[in-house]
């Protein structure tokens, strides 16, 4: 359903976008505030492109919210009010259901892994399977490698999960994901998280290092262990709209400054989260990193099975999983 704020500002941004060449910057939103290494990508992409056009090209960036929330800013995206927008895949893969691939539990074998999908074949293949959607995929940037963590005890096997309630996000896949570790799934809005952890209401969570240190969740929890269950990244998305309004020459300028934004915001994000980790450990966190990988994967299969619902996502499944060797995993 469109969102009452995406009609509000849809009409005001169209306006704007009534003419293209020369007249006005790209219009990109970001729900992150301006120093996050997603937003710094976008400033980055106006920084080359007013480099390389003397100023014909530019982009206007909206971060921290300020056009709403990220489902808000996807819907005027495909409406063409917006020209550019950062989203999760949580509201994405409404949209553009194979995108919920990237998010299968245990898919990649390590980062590296994840941005070597990301950046090859495998990766334009998503991005361009958005263009039925009214969206064209730029490019993706990092979100790091999601962790359980809890107040518990450390957790090396499945087993050390067992009946702990978990937070996940309100979203099926991480569900059945905790399920399947013979966790309690328990779906509270993030704001929540502390709190809740405070009070015992769940007994642990699970997200990257920086999420993980910036919402002080490891005053409150202090074992973290390195799953790495989840490396689902950020999207940049393009209005298709505004993209097909462009001459072949500007969308060539455009591509190639989403492009080489990736590694800027990819050294931001590696250095957020070296500085994440080591203000947990210098609290006193017990970081486990003896976790036992392959038992975690083992208990996927029925989620996987779930999830992967077309001939064309189980290609991609495939298609990672034939790499994984090759980055010190297992194939799947």
């Amino acid at each position: 359903m469109i969102r009452r704020r995406s009609l509000l500002l849809a009409p005001l941004l169209l306006s704007a976008c009534a003419e293209r060449k020369g007249a006005r910057p790209l219009f990109a939103a970001d729900s992150q505030p301006d120093s996050y290494p997603t937003t710094q990508g976008l400033f980055a992409i106006d920084r080359l492109l007013n480099e390389r056009t003397n100023g014909e090209m530019r982009v206007r960036v909206y971060p921290g919210g300020q056009l709403g929330a990220e489902k808000d800013t996807l819907e005027i995206a495909v409406f063409g009010g917006l020209d550019l927008t950062r989203v999760n895949l949580g509201p994405l893969t409404s949209v553009v259901p194979i995108t919920s691939v990237l998010a299968l539990p245990f898919l990649f074998a390590s980062i590296e892994h994840a941005r070597a999908t990301f950046d090859g074949q495998t990766g334009r293949r998503i991005l361009d399977a958005m263009m039925p959607y009214g969206l064209r995929g730029m490019c993706f940037y990092d979100s790091g490698a999601r962790s359980f963590y809890n107040t518990q005890r450390e957790i090396r096997s499945p087993e050390d999960m067992a009946g702990m309630k978990i937070r996940v996000t309100n979203s099926d896949i991480y569900v059945a994901m905790v399920e399947a570790l013979g966790a309690n799934p328990t779906p509270i809005p993030f704001g929540e998280v502390y709190q809740a952890l405070i009070q015992g209401v769940v007994d642990g969570a699970e997200n990257n290092y920086p999420s993980y240190e910036g919402t002080r969740h490891f005053e409150a929890a202090g074992h973290y262990s390195l799953t790495r269950h989840v490396m689902a990244p950020e999207v940049l998305v393009a209005s298709r709209r505004s993209w097909d309004k462009m001459t072949a020459e500007e969308q060539g300028y455009l591509q190639s400054a989403a492009t080489e934004s990736v590694p800027i915001m990819r050294e931001l994000w590696d250095t957020r989260v070296a500085k994440s980790r080591q203000r947990v450990l210098d609290h006193g966190v017990s970081i486990v990193e003896n976790v036992d990988q392959a038992a975690f994967a083992e208990r996927m299969s029925p989620v996987w099975d779930r999830f992967v619902t077309t001939p064309e996502m189980r290609a991609i499944v495939n298609d990672v999983s034939s790499t994984r060797a090759a980055f010190g995993g297992a194939s799947g």
